[in-house]
C-alpha cells in the first residue's frame, strides 16, 4: 500500500460479449447450468457507481439446451426492458 492509502478498493466487472450499456444502465446476460445439463437465463441490470451501485438480477423460467441460446434470451429480455421497464416488474 502506498502512503495515505487506507484500504483495498476492489471493482468487479461483469464482462460478457453479450453485455451492453444504455444511458446509466449496464445490462449483463448471465447463465447457470442445471442438474439436467440445460441452462437457465438471468439478467443483471446495474446502475450507479461505487457505493451508489444498485444491481438487480432477474432469473427467467425457460431452460435452454445451450449456454448461447440462454444468453441470447436474456439479452433480448434486457432490450425489451429498455423499451418497457414495467415488463420485468
Amino acid at each position: 500500500m502506498s502512503p495515505g492509502q487506507t484500504g483495498l478498493n476492489i471493482t468487479v466487472l461483469m464482462s460478457s460479449p453479450f453485455s451492453f450499456t444504455s444511458g446509466k444502465f449496464l445490462l449483463t446476460p448471465l447463465t447457470r447450468s442445471t442438474s439436467t445439463g440445460h441452462h437457465t437465463a438471468s439478467l443483471s441490470i446495474r446502475r450507479g457507481k461505487g457505493t451508489q451501485t444498485h444491481d438487480r438480477i432477474y432469473t427467467f423460467k425457460p431452460e435452454f439446451k445451450t449456454r448461447d441460446s440462454a444468453l441470447m434470451y436474456a439479452q433480448a429480455q434486457g432490450r425489451h426492458w429498455l423499451l418497457d421497464p414495467a415488463s420485468l416488474a
